[in-house]
């Protein structure tokens, strides 16, 4: 059966963000984890090595496969900062096409600093991503 390498863990999401080398990268880590925390009203969480995860829900496909996964979250990585909102949100294009400097990966949205992106359309993104997911996943 497949297990999910991406899993909720114990370690300290202070300590994560303090091992950051680049102190204008944990500057912008700290800042994330103040937003996402006050947009979530969850306490981050580390989610794997490097994912700080905020509130989570349960997935189950047509397939069969289910397992958990955060709302949304970001991990402030060597080479880019990524953010984690739901990759099929309604308002999702329309919202990231007035962030600001970023790209996109399948479900990723990648930032090379905080002072790049509107932070007013930050939340914005935090805030449909956990409405659409908690409306597809109702929790329970």
């Amino acid at each position: 059966m497949y297990e999910l390498k991406t899993k909720e863990t114990e370690n300290s999401v202070i300590e994560f963000i303090e091992s950051i080398e680049s102190q204008k990268k944990r500057a912008d880590a700290y800042q994330l984890l103040d937003l996402f925390t006050d947009m979530t009203g969850y306490k981050g969480k580390m989610w794997g090595p490097s994912m700080i995860g905020f509130g989570s829900y349960h997935y189950t496909y047509k397939t069969g496969h289910e397992g958990d996964a955060f709302l949304v979250g970001f991990s402030p990585r060597k080479a880019k900062i990524s953010l984690y909102f739901a990759a099929d949100a309604p308002k999702r294009e329309e919202l990231l096409s007035k962030l600001g400097k970023h790209t996109t990966g399948k479900a990723c949205v990648y930032i090379n600093k905080l002072a790049d992106i509107d932070t007013a359309i930050l939340k914005e993104l935090i805030q449909h991503s956990i409405a659409f997911l908690q409306e597809l996943y109702p929790p329970k």
